[in-house]
């Protein structure tokens, strides 16, 4: 697929507009301030941007995942951080919607997609991170409850976000033991861990979810026991996309924001976008982008489209376009020369916003190993 419909068209300019009124003029004072601009997440919800893949039957926008990537690329353009979290809660979002049953939909979905109320995804521990399966959180049966103790690292959103989806262990070692709770903010025994002091990604908070006898009802269960690792990798096959599309909408703006500076930039008797070695980089690094976006459109078609393969494209897509992302925004520092290290240009605050994303969602090295699993079939 290599062109969008009018509606498509239509929906990538006003996530541009969004982002060139509501996020680029501040994002370098968020990013210095540490601030979580939970008001303009609620202006994007607004228009839609809150429950992106949500069923409309509960107030979502019932788009697709190729119209998802669109809006996210859109929306990095003017702040890669704020982007991100959004494409995490709408994560959170669609797995209350395609898991919920009828009574957790009504209850959940209208405030996750007004963005009333924000949403957190707790799988990784500070001793499972890439072996995610081997999370070590318990949910213990009292009665017809679960009680729930353990402690989640790197949570986007923590300590802010009212509603958090927790992977915790029911059954044995394994993936087959994990099952889905949904937790609220105002539970008795939750607690949240210290912002944590971070190279990039400052506009949004991340903390430690600390769950100490956490009680959670059996309304609270999401699917079905034992269901939670599988409910949780089928939420990382978008999220992978989401981080994907913010990777090159982060590196679209450093991109064309060099391009300009080389325009503008005189040396050596006229313009430096006169000198042919420049041009020349310009043009590689369009190049990567666009073909690192053709695998993410396509990797989202297939997830779309139910395609045997969609894990797989995801996990490529993920690898290449976060790699991709990360290394045009360096090279667009590069060509600003010294001014690209000065925060005031904005371009070293996409560069350390954009190398978490080789890492988060599953780090790259794990999007390897899905991908040569797939091809060798080896477990």
């Amino acid at each position: 697929m290599t062109t969008l419909t009018e509606d498509q068209t239509a929906l990538v300019e006003a996530a541009r507009d969004f982002a060139r009124e509501h996020l680029a003029p501040y994002a370098v004072e968020w990013d210095q301030a540490k601030h979580f601009p939970v008001d303009v997440l609620r202006k994007a919800a607004g228009m839609g941007m809150g429950g992106v893949y949500v069923r409309e039957d509960a107030g979502g926008s019932g788009l697709s995942r190729l119209d998802g990537v669109l809006v996210f690329e859109a929306l990095a353009t003017g702040c890669p951080s704020v982007a991100a979290y959004l494409s995490i809660h709408n994560m959170v979002a669609w797995m209350i919607d395609r898991y919920g049953d009828a009574a957790q939909r009504a209850r959940l979905l209208p405030g996750l997609c007004s963005m009333d109320v924000l949403g957190s995804y707790c799988l990784t521990e500070p001793g499972a991170g890439s072996d995610a399966a081997a999370l070590s959180t318990r949910a213990v049966p009292d009665g017809g409850d679960h009680v729930l103790t353990g402690t989640k690292q790197f949570i986007s959103g923590a300590g802010v976000s009212g509603l958090y989806i927790v992977m915790a262990r029911t059954g044995g070692p394994g993936p087959s033991g994990v099952s889905a709770f949904i937790v609220d903010r105002d539970d008795p025994g939750l607690s949240f861990g210290g912002n944590e002091a971070k190279m990039g990604w400052n506009a949004q908070p991340t903390r430690q979810v600390v769950l100490d006898g956490v009680r959670s009802p059996a309304d609270r269960l999401l699917g079905a026991e034992g269901d939670g690792f599988r409910i949780a990798m089928n939420g990382l096959n978008g999220g992978r996309l989401g981080i994907a599309a913010c990777s090159l909408g982060g590196a679209t703006a450093a991109l064309e924001a060099a391009t300009a500076y080389l325009g503008d930039r005189r040396a050596f008797g006229g313009p430096l976008i006169n000198a042919q070695a420049l041009r020349f980089r310009l043009a590689e690094m369009a190049t990567e982008l666009e073909a690192a976006r053709s695998l993410v459109w396509r990797a989202a078609r297939a997830l779309d489209d139910g395609d045997p393969d969609a894990a797989h494209l995801c996990a490529m897509a993920k690898r290449f376009a976060t790699d991709v992302g990360f290394t045009v925004a360096d090279q667009a520092l590069q060509l600003h020369g010294g001014y690209g290290y000065l925060t005031e240009y904005g371009i070293e605050k996409i560069v350390r916003d954009l190398r978490v994303h080789r890492i988060l969602e599953g780090t790259n090295e794990i999007m390897s190993l899905i991908i040569a699993r797939g091809l060798t079939g080896a477990a």
